[in-house]
């Protein structure tokens, strides 16, 4: 195999991985989540040396942008290790009703407050898609096929993760005000946190039953990762066939192949045909490709275009995560889960 024509890759993944490891050592050292410590380590080393990295003849660009999409496509296809597809019986139809019903709410008002607000309509679904399925993974797995600039990526990462931080300790604090038992407790924690560590801790902080709990509904809702891509994949043709109908009546939306692939490992692991060993490893890979591609997404980032529409995505993403605790919380009340 000739690996000379990746050569222009090199500099920019090199890059791209150093920033990773040191803010992988500063996220474990300040207890954050490290996704998001990457894109801000990224953003910060890349407009310090914003010539090095964004100039036309830069020897880093090639590579960084083979992170920020190729590398990130693979970590998210590896992803799929993770999920179980026989946890989705085990949660029963109310639970699966509230996980779909509460997506598609989070989702849908996340492009009504978007608009409200003046924000993009992409970076309006990613907020959304974030809030309501399953934090920087969904906006990872989506982004591609929503044809999302890297900016609205960044925003929409860093938003929504610090929205499952404050909800760490907000959630359990409104499951106890409302009077909720452990089974309640944990599932509105799983049912409204963004990332799966932050949906654990939210419901251990309340019992272990509520943990357990807030687990299962919070991969249940990482499940739903695969009916989205599809469904944005299908509106996508459809748009691209509207709007090109009179010049080609078979526009078509490229199919992420990376999707196949999660579907595939998580296959895998539903049917127990790996060891645990193997599936480990599978996963741990997956998170540190999908940190250098984090890394890679802020390198390649302005300040501007943060401060111009960072404020009202604030605002935006704070509403609707509080809409989101506030839906759940009716729903779990409603249902008698």
């Amino acid at each position: 195999m000739d690996f000379s024509k990746y050569k222009k890759y090199q500099k920019g993944l090199v890059v791209s991985t150093l920033v990773a490891i040191v803010a992988l050592g500063v996220a474990q050292l300040i207890h954050f989540n490290t996704a998001t410590t990457a894109i801000l380590l990224g953003l910060v080393v890349g407009n310090i040396f914003y010539k090095t990295f964004h100039d036309k003849e830069s020897h880093y660009k090639d590579g960084i942008k083979f992170a920020e999409k190729d590398l990130l496509m693979f970590a998210i296809a590896l992803m799929g290790i993770n999920l179980n597809f026989t946890m989705l019986a085990g949660l029963g139809f109310k639970t699966l009703f509230l996980i779909v019903s509460a997506m598609a709410f989070t989702i849908f008002m996340g492009l009504f407050l978007g608009k409200i607000f003046g924000l993009n309509k992409k970076l309006s679904l990613m907020l959304g898609i974030g809030n309501g399925v399953c934090g920087s993974s969904a906006i990872a797995a989506t982004s591609g096929v929503a044809r999302v600039h890297n900016q609205d990526i960044a925003i929409s990462i860093v938003l929504v993760n610090l929205m499952g931080t404050i909800g760490i300790f907000l959630a359990p604090f409104l499951a106890n005000l409302l009077g909720f038992n452990d089974v309640e407790g944990g599932i509105l924690a799983g049912n409204t946190l963004q990332a799966v560590g932050q949906a654990v801790a939210a419901g251990f902080n309340i019992s272990d039953e509520a943990g357990h709990y807030a687990t299962v509904v919070k991969m249940g809702r990482v499940l739903m990762i695969a009916p989205i891509v599809f469904i944005l994949i299908y509106l996508a043709k459809r748009e691209s066939m509207k709007n090109n109908e009179s010049v080609d009546e078979n526009a078509k939306v490229p199919f992420p192949k990376f999707i196949l692939w999660f579907l595939l490992f998580s296959a895998l692991a539903s049917f127990g045909f790996l060891p645990q060993e193997v599936e480990h490893f599978i996963s741990q890979a997956s998170h540190y490709i999908a940190l250098i591609a984090m890394a890679a997404i802020g390198l390649m980032i302005h300040f501007g275009t943060i401060f111009k529409t960072g404020g009202k995505a604030l605002v935006v993403s704070s509403v609707l995560f509080a809409m989101q605790l506030v839906f759940t919380s009716i729903l779990i009340v409603l249902l008698g889960i």
